[in-house]
């Protein structure tokens, strides 16, 4: 055989078992359902904190055993970092709340919501959480009339957003403005200048809060569960308008420099317990079948690094409000209310 020739068929040879390599190794890295042998999993601004971590880590342990997958958490200091990896299949859960969930169906229908925390007795019904408006408890007699408190004095003042994509911290309190001042629509109350003299946006619950208590703003919308960890109702209820609540001596970052400092309710509104969601098409059903059954098990449920108490310092993904608060599934017609609440 010629020289030129051997070396050809050296070559051919040589590249042929790279390819059988090339294969095999293409294939272990996949599943056998055709989905990726990893989960990515990703998460709001206020659940990436830094305080959420331990919880962040078991739910990843979780996971683990109910796919026998690799899982990758993704955190974020945007909201629409999550919504959009969630929707592209980038990742394929996310943990996020009502309105994030529908602007991600919205822009994929194979997005679905898979679980929510159920209410104290177990089931859908009181399935949900409060949006507040808060202001200083010094200026609080601003905002009322006579006994009872109102949100008339807000218009022209500096307010605090969590997020455009918030639902709590913007849709659903910019939604009670809205009708309270009777607006055509929402597009003035995204920025100062028009119906508020100044709009911040904190980027998370906590974030929101401390734009409130540092003077940025005279008034500020955030919810109870993500300042659970930081406040307590010093004075009335969670679910009453004219509360007070209060910075906990102990409380972490971002309220180190805020504690003992108080804030009052002037508007108290519910809202959808967000879900756990999926892409569809980026998750196989088996897993999503496992996860379903893993999470609505007491392995879950009855596991304190994921529920938490009301009321303890350690912040945990979900709240066990009662012994019979557990995970639910749930399909997007249950989210009825939001959509027509954010027009999606």
């Amino acid at each position: 055989m010629k020289k030129g020739r051997l070396l050809t068929v050296c070559l051919g040879l040589m590249l042929l078992l790279v390819g059988i390599v090339t294969g095999c190794s293409n294939q272990s890295s996949a599943s056998s359902d055709g989905k990726s042998d990893k989960l990515t999993i990703v998460f709001y601004p206020n659940e990436s904190a830094k305080n959420f971590s331990a919880s962040r880590e078991e739910l990843k342990k979780q996971l683990h055993e109910a796919t026998g997958k690799k899982v990758e958490i993704q955190t974020t200091t945007d909201y629409n970092v999550a919504i959009e990896a969630i929707s592209s299949g980038k990742a394929q859960l996310a943990f996020m709340g009502a309105d994030g969930y529908i602007q991600a169906h919205h822009q994929n229908a194979k997005v679905q919501p898979l679980l929510i925390q159920s209410g104290e007795d177990g089931t859908e019904k009181g399935a949900s959480y409060r949006s507040y408006l808060m202001v200083p408890k010094d200026k609080v007699d601003a905002y009322k009339s006579g006994s009872d408190f109102n949100i008339d004095k807000i218009k022209g003042e500096k307010i605090s957003f969590v997020s455009s994509s918030s639902t709590s911290g913007f849709a659903v309190p910019t939604d009670e403005i809205q009708k309270h001042f009777k607006l055509k629509n929402k597009d003035e109350l995204s920025e100062g200048g028009k119906f508020f003299d100044k709009v911040l946006y904190g980027n998370s619950h906590p974030g929101s809060a401390v734009n409130l208590l540092k003077g940025d703003v005279d008034v500020a919308a955030f919810d109870d569960i993500d300042l659970a960890p930081f406040m307590d109702v010093s004075e009335g209820s969670y679910d009453k308008v004219g509360s007070t609540f209060k910075v906990k001596a102990d409380a972490d970052a971002p309220f180190t420099d805020y504690r003992g400092k108080e804030v009052v309710s002037i508007s108290v509104l519910p809202v959808q317990n967000g879900p756990l969601v999926v892409n569809t098409k980026a998750m196989s059903d088996k897993d999503r079948k496992a996860i379903e059954d893993k999470f609505t098990s007491k392995d879950v449920t009855e596991n304190d690094k994921l529920f938490g108490k009301e009321g303890s310092k350690t912040a945990t993904l979900w709240q066990k409000k009662s012994a019979k608060t557990t995970l639910l599934k749930v399909t997007d017609k249950w989210y009825k209310p939001t959509h027509e609440l954010v027009g999606k």
